[in-house]
């Protein structure tokens, strides 16, 4: 029998795919290439392989935190496993908190290395736990990295959530204890500068911006609530596109890492358009698992890494850094938003 904690992770996975939405609202709409003639450039010269600070990637975007702690999520981390696997990307765990308190769950995360026994895994936890935690968080996955989720928003909606938010020096402790690479991570409520400059004064060299756009825990925790009171807050936070905005002047000091709404390869080269050294998806890989299964999924992946190549050859652009010289258009939405934020792009 399922924990509680267990359940609700059940209970997740089945909300995000009552909520999956394939139109994203990221605004990745809103920002478009200038198309040049006379790329002078071949598709066969084009290379995916990229660095996300001392992290060599294989390919430019990797599968993000999803699940575990319950049979489903392991049964399903598997299955995103041998997906990573056969597609050369990494993967990042669900939140490992409950395999902290449980260990008995932990091997529903780890299948994520398991069946991935080479591959690139970000192990995941909050920002309230303990360097200890963070360490056994690591272990689970013999992890190349560890995301630390910062996600005030989905707490406050949450029914049993924690409603104390006391992170930074916590998270200043764990950069200072850990060996390997910290990514400090929200869930789709977006970044802003000053969140940024905070994170990069207490030493942390990874920040994945995940902008509002994607999977909506406002309406995933809400849902479960017994009067579903707190709708108004569906649209919190920054996009996406503005969150990539807010961090553009940080982009050449911090690995920044672009999630949320990501729903095709022309949104992926957008990001590293616009600073990103990596981008992570999550919604579209699980609901296609879920609807299609393993083979048409590697299948829809190998589509995008393709689309990733040839949109780089129309742009003339061999390696995936090449595409941060690549200035875009903003409409006039986005045009307003950087002045009103006094943003520098």
């Amino acid at each position: 029998m399922d924990s509680q904690h267990s359940q609700r992770k059940n209970e997740h996975i089945s909300l995000s795919e009552k909520f999956y939405n394939e139109y994203s609202t990221a605004d990745f709409e809103k920002i478009r290439f200038i198309h040049h003639s006379l790329p002078e450039i071949s598709a066969q010269s084009i290379s995916m392989d990229t660095k996300l600070g001392n992290i060599e990637l294989k390919c430019p975007f990797y599968i993000e935190a999803m699940t575990g702690g319950s049979k489903l999520a392991g049964e399903l981390n598997e299955k995103l496993s041998k997906i990573a696997q056969e597609c050369n990307l990494a993967i990042a765990s669900g939140s490992e908190s409950i395999a902290i308190k449980d260990y008995k769950t932990a091997n529903s995360f780890a299948n994520l290395r398991k069946y991935n026994p080479n591959g690139i895994v970000f192990a995941n936890i909050g920002a309230n736990h303990p360097v200890e935690n963070a360490k056994k968080a690591i272990d689970i996955l013999n992890a190349d990295a560890l995301e630390i989720h910062i996600n005030a928003v989905q707490e406050i909606v949450m029914p049993e959530g924690s409603r104390n938010f006391h992170w930074i020096e916590n998270i200043a402790k764990i950069v200072n204890a850990v060996n390997v690479p910290i990514i400090i991570k929200e869930v789709g409520f977006g970044m802003d500068k000053s969140t940024i400059k905070t994170l990069q004064e207490i030493g942390v060299k990874y920040i994945n911006i995940s902008g509002r756009g994607g999977t909506n825990f406002v309406n995933i925790e809400n849902f479960r609530r017994k009067n579903k009171e707190l709708n108004y807050l569906n649209g919190w936070g920054q996009s996406t596109v503005e969150s990539l905005l807010e961090a553009y002047e940080y982009h050449n000091e911090i690995n920044i890492i672009a999630s949320g709404g990501i729903r095709n390869a022309l949104d992926i080269v957008k990001c590293f358009a616009l600073g990103a050294k990596a981008v992570g998806v999550a919604g579209p890989i699980l609901h296609s698992l879920i609807k299609n299964g393993e083979t048409e999924t590697i299948e829809m992946i190998k589509e995008w890494q393709q689309g990733i190549i040839s949109i780089m050859t129309i742009l003339g652009c061999k390696k995936i850094e090449d595409l941060k010289n690549q200035k875009l258009l903003l409409d006039l939405n986005l045009q307003n938003y950087v002045n009103q934020r006094n943003i520098k792009y």
